[in-house]
């Protein structure tokens, strides 16, 4: 009998592969296994010969777990082998990244024009969003009576100063107020952020970004303002040309002031940026006002100063045909999955 079940042990060693294996085990040690038949069988000896016998028999169980045990782990290092050969992996490649996710055409355009900026020698400047009255609007030459100024316009907060106002900024040009104040010039800044109004259509949002720019130095003139936003404008839609012309407007905190107009062409499909018969408004801009100089402790008789604004969302309706201006607060996924951009 034990010569019997002892073959079990060289079926094991001699398996070819993991499936033969498998089927000698379940012979061996299955429920119905001829090792296992063989212990069970003991109950019917008597105590002498099952105590003989019992330690024979698990000598051979314990060689056929051994021999089974051994061969299982060498079929497995075959087949792994195997497959490597059939399958090279080149272990030295970088791991694969998850990629999720998109880049919001709002980052998208901040990203390009501060980085189109930075190359004409502007540096990046941010400030807080709730500001003071004075920095929105005194600094900025807005009267008091302003109609910006009124509940209709701003989201006014509690005051924490009696002497001022608290606000959510309606403009990035605090922002402008503030690096005046605390930097001598030369100055040339470039600054995104979120501004807030009290207003909301198809067009306007309560909260949306702005970008403004800002040079101080002596000499500054509007010339210098018009190569600047000329050499932007190309660069920010890719083109080689691009028909320009400014309009005279009003703002409070710029002296002369105008509205900057770029050449397009309306199609059925929409506005196509460059070369036609048609204008399309795309920025304000103009001479800052030497009040507001003085109120930042520059002198306006030895230096002046150009600055601009423009909408972040309306340069990406723009350019990245974005219909709907509230679609870009939404946050809907399949909206970035059309509009928004591969981070990688």
């Amino acid at each position: 009998m034990l010569q019997l079940l002892k073959k079990y042990i060289d079926e094991a060693k001699e398996a070819a592969n993991l499936e033969t294996l498998e089927s000698v085990r379940l012979s061996a040690m299955g429920k119905s296994g001829a090792i296992t038949q063989a212990l069970k069988a003991l109950g019917k000896l008597t105590p002498d010969e099952r105590k003989t016998q019992g330690a024979e028999i698990n000598k051979v169980k314990e060689a056929f777990l051994e021999a089974w045990s051994a061969r299982k782990l060498a079929l497995e290092e075959q087949e792994l082998q195997k497959r490597l050969f059939e399958n090279p992996v080149d272990v030295s490649l970088p791991p694969v990244m998850t990629r999720v996710g998109r880049i919001h055409p709002t980052s998208k355009v901040i990203d390009e024009v501060v980085q189109i900026f930075s190359q004409l020698g502007f540096t990046l400047e941010e400030g807080p969003h709730i500001e003071t009255g004075y920095n929105n609007f005194t600094a900025l030459n807005i009267p008091e009576h302003h109609p910006a100024r009124q509940m209709h316009d701003t989201f006014y907060l509690p005051a924490q100063d009696a002497n001022d106002e608290t606000l959510l900024r309606t403009h990035t040009s605090s922002v402008q107020i503030r690096t005046m104040q605390k930097q001598k010039p030369p100055i040339k800044i470039i600054v995104p952020g979120k501004t807030f109004r009290s207003d909301s259509d198809q067009t306007h949002t309560p909260m949306f970004h702005q970008i403004e720019g800002l040079y101080v130095d002596k000499h500054v003139t509007f010339q210098d303002l018009k190569g600047c936003l000329s050499e932007f404008l190309k660069a920010f839609f890719e083109l080689e040309e691009l028909p320009m012309r400014f309009r005279p407007s009003f703002f409070p905190f710029t002296e002369p002031s105008a509205e900057a107009d770029i050449g397009c062409k309306r199609t059925a499909e929409g506005v196509e940026i460059g070369m036609g018969l048609d204008w399309l408004e795309i920025l304000g801009c103009g001479m800052v006002h030497p009040n507001v100089l003085e109120n930042c402790g520059i002198d306006s008789t030895e230096y002046t100063a150009y600055a601009f604004g423009m909408g972040v969302e309306r340069l990406a309706m723009l350019k990245y045909g974005t219909p709907d201006l509230r679609a870009f607060f939404e946050g809907g996924q399949r909206w970035s999955q059309q509009y928004g951009f591969n981070p990688y």
